[in-house]
């Protein structure tokens, strides 16, 4: 069966009528999705059965069970006609840029063809990725380090371990206990890499990815086996000898253990690779900040802050912490507070609040009065609605106070000029303040 594909809160049927996902495969469907982490208390985090369709939520990726495969995709505005191939090739396009920048990565996508992102779901389309990656670099030569070595050999090798000997040898000096370095292809990162294609063997459905999958588990045959949660990320060490293992390392990271998605598998249940939208836009928006401020003399903090809302009269204990989104400091001094938020604005002149929730006011007006920064602004994804333009949507005074309180919008379906249009487009203001400012 083909995969099914629809975008975050829209739905697909399901039943016994042709042209709908079949019951018993939409119950599986239901049931993994309700086992993510992101599923909440209700269970409803992913999926949510109405009579007889399924509804996606805020989360997207892929979820895989025996005999259906569904991709819930991003509502991403890419000028596209609604519910073509072609939108579809470029929403998956987009979110797969959103992951390299909030990962740091440099994902080069030029083997790709335009059927390749139409016909294949997000989840294959990075396997293909971490594939043709992974393939160059064991080409080249899979990374090594001295490991040491305790063993007892009947000829000298590197030095004699002395209490070992004297304790364990005694009566047998035809052995000897020998302490030696060996350069070594079982160390951290090539048991993560490992353990990164095992994971993907058992969600991969393209028949090329998995034959692909099952080429490289053979080079890593004499690397040690490690269950997921016992990978040692903190034993690997990225310097100028293993460099090009940077992007592979990071991906590895993005299918098995980054804080915006949850990948999640069980036996006979099926597999998931999931990201929560309102996380990754943060990181996505906050990485791009990042990088357009380089050189200057701000600083960017990424959920940072950590200021307390109040104080309990009881045992002077600090409670409500604020972590806002992004914070952009000028020394010692917060200057720009921004909070991103997934969701669509609109642009109608009859609604002054623009559908921008009290919520979302009332904990900017807490940053207001904890950071003391002059400017505050709720950020948005930029959609067709909004107009051509993206940018400064409103600005409000908040009573009482010089503090300005901004909403705005970005549009993440137009690749080109990035930090140039962050700049010029969300950071206004700023180059009045230092003149380093690029």
């Amino acid at each position: 069966m083909p995969p099914w594909s629809v975008r975050e809160w829209e739905a697909v049927p399901y039943g016994d009528e042709e042209g709908c996902i079949p019951t018993h495969l939409a119950q599986r469907l239901f049931a993994l999705a309700k086992a993510s982490p992101f599923a909440g208390r209700g269970g409803g985090g992913v999926l949510k059965r109405e009579d007889d369709r399924i509804k996606a939520q805020g989360v997207v990726g892929v979820l895989a069970v025996p005999g259906c495969t569904l991709e819930i995709l991003p509502k991403i505005d890419v000028g596209e006609k609604e519910g073509s191939a072609q939108e579809t090739r470029e929403i998956r396009k987009r979110l797969v840029h959103m992951l390299a920048v909030a990962l740091d990565l440099k994902i080069q996508t030029g083997r790709m063809t335009d059927l390749d992102w139409q016909r294949e779901t997000l989840l294959e389309i990075l396997i293909r990725i971490f594939c043709d990656k992974l393939t160059e670099a064991v080409r080249r030569g899979m990374p090594r380090r001295y490991t040491l070595h305790d063993d007892d050999l009947p000829t000298l090798r590197g030095s004699l371990d002395i209490p070992r000997q004297f304790t364990r040898h005694l009566a047998n000096p035809g052995r000897l206990a020998c302490r030696y370095d060996e350069l070594s292809e079982d160390i951290a990162l090539n048991r993560i890499m490992k353990a990164t294609i095992a994971h993907l063997a058992g969600m991969s459905r393209n028949a090329t990815n998995v034959q692909r999958l099952r080429e490289l588990a053979f080079v890593y045959a004499e690397v040690a086996e490690v269950q997921l949660p016992a990978l040692r990320w903190d034993d690997v060490v990225i310097d100028r000898t293993n460099s090009a293992w940077q992007e592979l390392f990071g991906m590895a990271q993005l299918f098995l253990r980054n804080r915006y998605q949850t990948t999640s598998a069980g036996s006979g249940q099926g597999s998931a690779l999931l990201f929560e939208m309102n996380a990754l836009f943060e990181e996505y928006i906050g990485r791009l900040v990042t990088r357009a401020l380089a050189g200057s003399e701000f600083r960017v903090t990424l959920q940072g802050g950590r200021l307390f809302c109040l104080t309990s009269v009881d045992d002077e204990r600090a409670v409500f912490q604020t972590k806002p989104d992004i914070l952009i400091k000028l020394g010692d001094q917060v200057a720009h507070v921004i909070d991103t938020k997934w969701k669509r604005i609109s642009d109608r002149i009859d609604d002054p609040k623009q559908g921008v929730s009290q919520a979302d006011v009332y904990q900017m007006m807490a940053y207001a009065h904890l950071y003391k920064a002059p400017r505050l602004t709720l950020l948005y994804p930029h959609h067709a609605g909004l107009g051509d333009e993206e940018g400064i949507r409103a600005r409000f005074r908040v009573t009482g106070q010089e503090t300005l309180l901004e909403t705005a919008s970005f549009d993440i379906s137009a690749g080109a000029d990035l930090l140039d249009r962050i700049r010029a487009r969300i950071l206004t203001g700023l180059e009045e303040m230092s003149p380093s400012l690029p």
